[in-house]
C-alpha cells in the first residue's frame, strides 16, 4: 500500500509541478498558492483511497479455529465433566454422603425441614439435593419409559416415602450437577452452557455407573449406592447414582 501510494504521488508530482516541463504550457493563473491547495486536494484523495483499501481488508478464520484468534476456548462440557468425574465429582459425592435412612426418619414427611443438611442449586434459592448413600433390597426395575429406575426397599426405614434410583437412558433433574460445590451457575457464560454441564454428568452416570450393572438380573439383589436427589414432594425420592455395588 505505501509503495502505491508513493507511485501515485510521484506520477502526481511529474504531471502537475510547476517545475516541471510538462507544465510550462499552463495558464499563469495557476500560481504557486493555486499549487498548494492542489497537493493537499490530492493528498486528501490519496488518504481516502487508502482507508477504503485498509477497511476491504478482512481475515477469514476457519470453523473450529476461532480461539487461535480470540483466544477463547470452546466450551466443551463433556469434556470439562470427564476431566473431573474421578477426581472430583465422585470423591466429594463420596464424602458428603449422608444415610438416606436417617434423612428419611429425620425428615417424617417433611424433606425440606431438613434444608440444612442439603444444597440450593442457587446460593439460598433453587432447587434443594441432598447427597446421600444407602443399601436395599432392588423390588423392581422399572424400563417402560426412556426415564428408567428401580426400586429399592430401604435398610434401616421402614417409613413411607418410596426410594427409586434412576438407571436412564434418559435422567430427570440436575441433583448431581447442583450438590457440587466447585460447580456454580456464575462461573458459565450462559443458560445453555449451564444445562450442558448436567446433561454431560448425566451421560457420565450411564457410561461410567450404569453400564457396568446388568439391569436384567438385579431384581431381587442388594444395592449399595451412593448419590443425590432434588426434593420434589414427600412422597418419592428420586436418586441419582454416581457409585452403585451390587450384590
Amino acid at each position: 500500500m505505501k509503495n502505491m501510494k508513493n507511485m501515485m504521488n510521484k506520477h502526481l508530482h511529474d504531471r502537475l509541478s510547476p517545475h516541471s516541463e510538462k507544465t510550462s504550457g499552463l495558464p499563469a493563473s495557476i500560481g504557486a498558492a493555486s499549487w498548494g491547495s492542489m497537493r493537499k486536494f490530492l493528498a486528501a484523495g490519496c488518504l481516502a483511497m487508502s482507508l477504503v483499501f485498509t477497511a476491504g481488508c478482512v481475515t477469514v478464520v476457519p470453523i473450529g479455529q476461532e480461539a487461535a484468534i480470540t483466544g477463547e476456548k470452546t466450551f466443551n462440557a463433556a469434556e470439562d465433566v470427564e476431566a473431573i468425574w474421578e477426581t472430583n465429582v465422585v470423591p466429594e459425592l463420596t464424602e458428603k454422603a449422608i444415610p438416606l435412612s436417617d434423612l428419611l426418619r429425620d425428615a417424617n414427611g417433611n424433606l425440606k425441614s431438613q434444608a440444612a443438611k442439603g444444597r440450593y442449586s442457587m446460593g439460598d434459592k433453587g432447587e434443594l439435593t441432598f447427597i446421600v448413600k444407602g443399601e436395599g433390597e432392588i423390588t423392581a426395575v422399572d424400563q417402560t419409559k426412556k426415564a428408567g429406575f428401580m426400586t429399592v426397599k430401604l435398610a434401616g426405614y421402614e417409613g413411607p416415602v418410596a426410594v427409586k434410583l434412576q438407571i436412564g437412558p434418559v435422567y430427570k433433574g440436575s441433583a448431581i450437577r447442583d450438590s457440587l460445590s466447585f460447580i456454580k451457575y456464575e462461573d458459565y457464560k450462559n443458560q445453555v452452557d449451564w444445562a450442558k454441564v448436567s446433561q454431560a454428568v448425566h451421560d457420565a452416570v450411564g457410561k461410567d455407573v450404569i453400564a457396568k450393572v446388568d439391569l436384567a438380573s438385579i431384581q431381587g439383589k442388594t444395592v449399595e449406592f451412593t448419590g443425590a436427589f432434588s426434593v420434589s414432594g414427600d412422597k418419592e425420592v428420586l436418586v441419582t447414582p454416581v457409585l452403585l455395588t451390587v450384590k
